[in-house]
């Protein structure tokens, strides 16, 4: 999946027919309705669904769950507490990381890498 992408529910119409599943059983699979699902691929609704049945979307898509999640317009829930742990410095990091080009992050994730090895090798 590319880093631009269509509207959400389009991705996922897109993405859900590709793989060869039905509205329905898709939406079943998921656990929404199927009308709830044809809402969502048709831009109807006014919330996304949740970050856990995007998650299952991307499961059965073979997707990046945090690419579909971003798409959706949520956030992992995983990241709440990160940044509540560090709230200065978590906030002006990804500010800063996000100005950076993909080779840049690719050096960023890298190096946050090695700082955490070595930090683990500390404990």
């Amino acid at each position: 999946m590319s880093k631009t992408h269509p509207p959400f529910g389009d991705l996922i119409r897109e993405l859900r027919l590709a793989k060869g599943y039905s509205l329905r059983k898709f939406a079943t699979l998921v656990g929404i309705s199927p009308t709830y699902l044809s809402h969502v691929e048709q831009g109807k609704v006014d919330t996304p669904p949740t970050v856990e049945r995007v998650a299952k979307m991307a499961e059965l898509l073979g997707e990046n769950a945090d690419e579909l999640i971003a798409a959706a317009g949520r956030m992992p829930e995983d990241l709440a507490p990160i940044i509540r742990r560090s709230p200065e410095e978590m906030p002006s990091l990804l500010r800063s990381a996000g100005s950076l080009s993909p080779e840049g992050l690719k050096q960023l994730l890298a190096a946050a890498k090695r700082i955490q090895q070595k930090e683990r090798g500390k404990e």
